[in-house]
């Protein structure tokens, strides 16, 4: 009897009304919270609140009235009753917003990082809030009255939804116009609208034609004759390692024993231009300023690397995460997320791996200069436990899951702490990796980490929320210059004071050419680190 009547023929309108009315109710908990937090529930605010509740059903009803229609309208509430539930748990559980850097992020997120945030409360909540409904929509015949009558059927709905949309717009005018205007970031939790919305714009602005030619940058570079002397530089991406988890910075914990001891530049003030991987890694090679960039401009213009390469210099990226986001595209790449590659791997791939065989690399390049970009796991999260090996387990206890939720602060950041320690030694090891080719070239190490991370402050975890609303733990970012004393083109004292001041990854382009002091039209001496000019 149950069964029967759970899986009996219904109408298209009311598989969408009672799909619609479960997002609303069952999906969509960190966002009713974040509005309760602006509108506390009490007499003044009821009618409001109850407002939200209704434009929210009548929104989900009317995009999935105008969309469903036919042949698609299974595969449709499908995909976005098991989008929304997935939705909701990471946004009530890391308080996230799935905005078109997180989409970007998802798509571009490889199998193994995948598997760390694949959680007993992720399945329970996927099933709970995603898959049993989508499997009620599959075994539940809908019932289509004839073309005309469907029609009408359908446009009765959408006018139904228009008109409680506006009703509730209309009695509530005030109050909406401050909602709309002023908490901006509480709309980013609404789901699946905000999630659709994000998806819509991903498409749209990532779209690129190949038709489309590179644009190509500073084809004029060139190094100038009188520059005798070789120069072998290594840039090390990081990855999510916020500044004020450095002891260099002036944190209590030890995490940078070893840098401590190297006459190095710290960037105490550095911010990163996303707080994504998948932006801030092509950000921090583009020529395109942080209020400029796009990721679509950023793919069809050359970046650093290019420029670079046509001034002569001998190029390697290395990889040990997920990949160079299209960065090295057109020069030497290798992976080093696997056993093949990498020598040094247990768990999962160490950074210092990547150390490996690069001796014999510039031993093939005995002419030009050579730029060795090394791309770190790092502190990637939310499994920082794997990001280290046993003999780093220095501060505990440490968390050692990936569900966050289930751990302390201070257990989280211990785990986060140890993979920086973990990344004090790999950087160390390459300053020490540098100091052999004193004789032969002039040697620098730059380094700076793409995001930072929050770690549970203000009930958020991880990263890659919008950047005008992000803490700064998620922008304010790790990053340091060290330069073998045979680097002649460096003012030590001038250096130690313009380290101090605010950067950003504005500089990280121009300062790369200065390393290798690129003459070039794109070259701007105003944001490079180590140029001479105030």
């Amino acid at each position: 009897m149950t069964s029967s009547f759970l899986f009996r023929p219904r109408s298209a309108n009311l598989v969408i009304f009672l799909c619609s009315l479960w997002l609303t109710l069952f999906t969509n908990g960190i966002y009713f919270q974040k509005v309760i937090e602006v509108y506390p529930v009490n007499v003044t605010n009821s009618g409001f609140l109850i407002a939200i509740a209704l434009l929210q059903f009548s929104l989900i009803c009317l995009i999935l009235g105008l969309f469903g229609v036919k042949y698609l309208i299974k595969s449709l509430l499908i995909l976005i009753l098991l989008s929304a539930a997935s939705s909701a748990y990471f946004m009530q559980t890391f308080g996230i917003v799935i905005d078109e850097d997180m989409i970007r992020n998802s798509l571009q997120t490889q199998p193994a990082e995948a598997f760390d945030l694949f959680t007993i409360n992720l399945i329970v909540t996927f099933t709970l809030l995603g898959l049993i409904p989508a499997l009620w929509v599959i075994m539940t015949p809908i019932q289509w009255k004839p073309l005309r009558s469907e029609a009408i059927s359908r446009v009765k709905l959408i006018g139904f939804c228009v008109v409680l949309t506006l009703a509730c717009l209309a009695l509530f005018y005030k109050p909406f116009s401050s909602f709309f205007r002023e908490h901006k970031p509480v709309r980013f939790y609404s789901n699946p609208l905000y999630m659709m919305y994000s998806s819509a714009k991903y498409a749209s602005n990532n779209f690129i034609d190949h038709r489309l030619i590179l644009q190509t940058l500073g084809l004029d570079a060139h190094i100038p004759v009188d520059d005798i002397e070789r120069e072998l530089i290594i840039f090390v991406v990081g990855e999510t390692a916020r500044a004020d988890h450095f002891s260099l910075n002036g944190y209590a914990k030890k995490t940078n024993p070893l840098l401590e001891q190297e006459n190095l530049f710290n960037m105490p003030r550095m911010s990163s231009c996303g707080t994504s991987t998948a932006v801030s890694v092509p950000c921090m090679f583009s020529v395109l300023a942080q209020d400029q960039f796009s990721n679509k401009g950023a793919a069809q213009t050359e970046n650093a690397l290019d420029v670079l390469k046509h001034a002569g210099v001998n190029i390697l990226w290395r990889d040990n995460n997920s990949s160079s986001k299209g960065v090295a595209d057109r020069v030497a790449y290798e992976s080093f997320q696997n056993a093949e590659t990498n020598p040094i791997c247990d768990i999962e791939c160490r950074d210092i791996g990547m150390l490996s065989g690069l001796d014999d690399y510039i031993d093939k390049h005995p002419e030009g200069d050579i730029l060795i970009v090394l791309h770190q796991m790092g502190n990637h999260g939310p499994a920082y436990y794997k990001r280290y090996p046993a003999e780093f387990e220095t501060f505990k206890p440490s968390c050692k899951t990936a569900q966050l939720e289930e751990c302390s602060q201070q257990q989280i950041s211990n785990a986060y702490d140890n993979a920086i320690l973990y990344t004090d030694f790999f950087l160390s090891q390459t300053i020490q990796f540098l100091k052999q080719y004193s004789n032969l070239f002039e040697t620098a190490l730059l380094y700076a980490s793409d995001h930072g991370e929050s770690l549970g402050e203000a009930g958020i975890y991880l990263h890659g929320l919008p950047l005008f609303i992000a803490p700064e733990t998620q922008t304010h970012v790790g990053a340091l210059l060290w330069v073998g004393e045979n680097y002649d083109d460096v003012d030590r004292v001038r250096m130690e004071q313009k380290v101090l001041q605010p950067l950003t990854h504005d500089y990280l382009f121009h300062t790369l050419l200065g390393l290798f002091e690129i003459d070039s039209e794109v070259y701007d001496g105003s944001k490079d680190i180590l140029a001479h000019t105030p």
